[in-house]
Formats: structure tokens, C-alpha cells, sequence
């Protein structure tokens, strides 16, 4: 299985604007289904955002509108754009695939929301 590293993570203020990225040591296959996952202080890590090889995006509800995923094949670098930034957005942010599941987690960049 892949691992991940993800960066670009760092303190903005609130409105602001931040792009992270994820590199994979691994090859990103096209089928996979690739996710960008946060985990706040003493809640569980979710996943808010996926994107499959066709494209076809979803995302949670507390960030639609908001932030896009986006993946780039060449690259082996999966993205995820972060607009409006509000202070709950502030938390560890994750990258893995969401097909296949993939228990090995990296390190996760943090993205902290602060006037």
C-alpha cells in the first residue's frame, strides 16, 4: 500500500485561503478513490472531502462550497484547495485512500484557523 506525505498546512487567518498537498510514495493508481481526511482536538477524524478517477467529487456538509479536492496523475499529488477558512476548520488534515481502506496513516499537516 501507499504511503502518504502531506504539507502545506500552517496558520491563517479567519476568511483566508490554503492549499495542502498530499505526495505518495506509492504510485496513485487511477482507480482509487482518494480522500482528504481532518481530525480535530478531541474529535474523531473524518473524511471531508473524495474524489474518484472519473472525477466525481463529494464532500461533507460542513465544507461544500468551500474546498475542493482535486488530484494531479503526473504529479502523484492529491490537493485540496481551502477557501473561506473558519476556525473550525482548524485540525490535523489527512490524506489516503478511501478505496482500497488503507490503515497506515501519515503524519497529517496541520491547518490552524486564528485570528
Amino acid at each position: 500500500q501507499v504511503q502518504f506525505v502531506e504539507s502545506g498546512g500552517g496558520l491563517v487567518q479567519p476568511g483566508g485561503s490554503l492549499r495542502v498537498s498530499c505526495a505518495a510514495s506509492g504510485r496513485i493508481l487511477r482507480w482509487y478513490v482518494m480522500g482528504w481526511y481532518r481530525q480535530a482536538p478531541g474529535k474523531q477524524r473524518e473524511l471531508v472531502a473524495s474524489i474518484t478517477n472519473g472525477g466525481i467529487t463529494n464532500y461533507a456538509d460542513s465544507v461544500k462550497g468551500r474546498f475542493t479536492i482535486s488530484r494531479d496523475y503526473a504529479k502523484n499529488t492529491v490537493y485540496l484547495q481551502m477557501n473561506s477558512l473558519n476556525p473550525e476548520d482548524t485540525a490535523v488534515y489527512y490524506c489516503n485512500t478511501v478505496v482500497p481502506s488503507n490503515q497506515n496513516w501519515g503524519q497529517g499537516t496541520q491547518v490552524t484557523v486564528s485570528s
